[in-house]
């Protein structure tokens, strides 16, 4: 973890500065800032980063507009940073490809212990006789190229959504609720909103779904949580 490189971006420099002074407490080396939407850019565009905390507000353009364009430069998970707090506003972030949504004020530790959850979950070792290959017919997955395709084509997947997609295959046909994918998939117990979960299901349904209307892999069962059944598997929907 402390290899992970991060980029903080934020027009305010005392955010800049508290953050980045509790990430080096928290043992994290390689932090770099940016204060505009075009300073973050031509960082990504150079570096390559493992997590990039983006301020909604810039100068130049808003972080909702700039998030499509690191996009496509990495898959690095991007947590935005905010103080526009509605609904409407997380659904839009999570929709542009966001992982997390941190509203200000925040507590900085906090923001740390999220930042370090995500890390782990991305980033931790995993023994050689684990899995790496998943095989569901039209949906394929190969863990250690980060890989996935749908009917023979492959699809670029978000990284969160790539983990929701993840823990899925590696427990087919079992019920989870909101807040048991939450705390797998996200990594902390307690942070997690149930428009996160629902949010990154729909993006899951529209890139592996033949039809995300009517799904027939990432199933909901009514008031309990969601599974996914291989295809071939029998399911009744609710």
């Amino acid at each position: 973890m402390q290899n992970s490189k991060i980029l903080l971006v934020d027009d305010e420099q005392a955010i800049l500065q508290m953050l980045a002074t509790i990430l080096q407490r928290e043992q994290f080396k390689n932090i770099d800032t940016a204060s505009t939407a075009a300073e973050a850019l031509e960082l990504c565009r150079a570096k390559s980063y493992d997590l990039i905390l983006l301020d909604v507000m810039l100068p130049d353009r808003t972080g909702f507009e700039v998030c499509p364009l690191i996009r496509e430069t990495t898959d690095a998970p991007i947590f935005f940073l905010t103080a526009r707090s509605t609904d409407l506003d997380k659904l839009s972030g999570f929709a542009l490809g966001a992982d997390d949504y941190i509203t200000k004020p925040f507590n900085p530790l906090e923001v740390a212990a999220r930042i370090k959850a995500h890390l782990r979950r991305h980033k931790g070792s995993q023994p050689a006789s684990m899995q790496t290959n998943f095989d569901f017919g039209r949906i394929k997955i190969n863990t250690l190229a980060g890989e996935v395709t749908v009917s023979g084509k492959k699809i670029d997947l978000p990284a969160q959504v790539y983990q929701l997609l993840l823990f899925l295959s590696k427990h087919p046909n079992q019920l989870f609720s909101k807040s048991q994918l939450y705390e797998h998939v996200w990594g902390e117990e307690g942070f997690g909103e149930d428009n996160t979960v629902m949010v990154h299901i729909r993006k899951l349904r529209e890139k592996i779904e033949i039809n995300p209307s009517n799904p027939s892999h990432i199933i909901t069962i009514r008031g309990l949580g969601y599974k996914f059944v291989p295809e071939g598997s029998i399911h009744e929907h609710p």
